[in-house]
């Protein structure tokens, strides 16, 4: 019985069947019904879409050209300006801070970009970086948000949960923080940002062990109500120094729950559109995978083993198996423990390997999502069978911002 998988795998082939891997696509159907899907999780708040997901100015266009997307959250401010000076958006937040002199100097000598462009900050150390490569006096007024380390530290803070981020934790410190700018020329806080990465980062189903998922999911409803106290009283502190346009939180993981708290205002999400690996192991919301990757296989090296060249294409975090890319089309493959996915080479096994012929494809999906562009020139757009366009990817067009 040939079932879904097999048809995308048809269609994938056929679509791409003058192409030689490895290269890379984009199913615009799955992409624009993930892109549907996410706002509608969101009940009416808008979606900031997170550019390091995507890597793709023609995909990021064509998100914030649909209803329920508003303003980019670039990764460096160098790509920031980029995306601002191309009119991919005039309303670009930049996710962590930046010592990047250079690009500071260029958005403060222009008034265009320095409207369009929001700095992150969580330390008085990174506004003397900014006024010692111009001063106030001689540049537009900057935008900045502050970073609200979303971590949950319970036990009196003995126990840490979540990711290392800003030093800015308790509404007490927000509210000072929020004060220290108010009483500095050349600087206007407009934002507040939380990334809940222990929510929004980490699947709560991983498959094979239900113990692990238990401990997630007491651990992720504990941080949650935690920090739906302390985001609004620190929401509330700030404002009593700066009139906030936007308080930011969540990713694609989150964006049900994070967008049920009243103190935010948007939601961050990117990954759900291509719906990489990692999201197989989340239970709220599994998007539609979008983003794929071809290899051909290039020898057998024993019966029921196929080897296609390269396949490598791993991603960041702590390593480990769910960094590895997994085998998808044809269904039925899998790697081997002892090499993984190779640089050079990569062999497969499994009931699909021995049907498998030297110049077939292996289509294979990435663990993560943006990082899959950082290997190709450019994203083949497929709709049905058929590529419809070939769009560069920021490594195309000359870019690698980290």
């Amino acid at each position: 019985m040939t079932t879904e998988r097999d048809r995308l795998r048809e269609r994938l082939d056929r679509a791409t069947a003058h192409l030689d891997p490895p290269y890379a696509v984009v199913d615009l159907a799955a992409f624009d019904a993930n892109a549907a899907a996410l706002p509608a999780r969101a009940g009416g708040k808008p979606l900031r879409v997170a550019s390091k997901s995507v890597r793709v100015r023609e995909l990021l266009r064509r998100v914030l050209s649909r209803p329920g997307w508003r303003g980019v959250m670039a990764f460096t401010l160098p790509e920031a300006i980029w995306l601002a000076r191309s009119g991919v958006s005039d309303d670009v937040l930049v996710a962590y801070p930046t010592a990047d002199r250079r690009a500071l100097a260029e958005l403060a000598t222009d008034e265009t970009l320095a409207r369009a462009v929001t700095l992150m900050v969580d330390d008085t150390e990174q506004l003397d970086l900014v006024d010692a490569v111009r001063p106030p006096d001689r540049r537009p007024e900057l935008r900045l948000c502050l970073d609200l380390d979303a971590s949950w530290r319970p036990l009196g803070g003995r126990v840490h949960v979540g990711v290392r981020r800003s030093p800015v934790h308790s509404a007490r410190a927000a509210g000072a923080f929020a004060a220290a700018v108010a009483a500095r020329p050349g600087f206007r806080l407009v934002g507040l940002m939380s990334y809940e990465a222990q929510i929004a980062g980490l699947g709560d189903a991983p498959p094979g062990r239900a113990a692990l998922a238990t401990a997630i999911r007491l651990v992720q409803r504990g941080s949650y109500r935690e920090l739906l106290a302390r985001r609004g009283a620190a929401a509330a502190a700030v404002r009593e120094h700066a009139d906030l346009e936007f308080v930011n939180g969540g990713g694609t993981g989150s964006v049900a729950a994070t967008s049920a708290d009243p103190a935010v205002t948007e939601v961050t999400a990117g990954s759900g559109l291509y719906g990489p690996k990692l999201f197989d192991a989340y239970r709220a919301w599994r998007p539609t995978p979008a983003a794929f990757f071809a290899c051909a296989v290039v020898r057998r090296p024993a019966r029921g083993l196929a080897t296609v060249l390269g396949g490598g294409w791993i991603a960041s975090g702590q390593a480990g198996g769910t960094r590895l890319p997994v085998p998808w089309l044809p269904a039925g493959l899998r790697l081997l423990g002892a090499e993984g996915a190779g640089e050079v080479q990569t062999p497969l096994a499994g009931a699909a390997a021995a049907g498998l012929r030297v110049g077939d494809r292996v289509w294979f999906r990435h663990a993560k999502a943006g990082e899959l562009c950082e290997h190709v020139n450019e994203l083949h757009l497929v709709e049905e069978d058929r590529v419809v366009a070939s769009v560069p990817t920021y490594r195309g067009e000359g870019h690698a911002f980290l």
